[in-house]
């Protein structure tokens, strides 16, 4: 469950919405709510994805380490 709280928290630090980032994804709205919750698991994929658009870890956004590093 950690790691779906360190989404929503990386999400509003970057003053971001649910479809902003479901649009990244080239997904819904409601799906990425169900990651962001929780309550369905998000591939890895998505992860990915997620990692370079927030120029972030993958361990950061797993929530193995608390300080995010920057990719670069």
């Amino acid at each position: 469950m950690y790691v779906y709280n360190r989404l929503k928290d990386i999400r509003e630090d970057a003053d971001k919405k649910q479809e902003d980032i479901a649009l990244v994804l080239g997904i819904t709205r409601q799906q990425y709510q169900l990651y962001e919750s929780g309550k369905r698991e998000m591939p890895m994929h998505h992860f990915v994805v997620l990692s370079k658009y927030y120029n972030v870890s993958l361990d950061y956004l797993a929530g193995l380490i608390d300080t995010p590093k920057n990719l670069k």
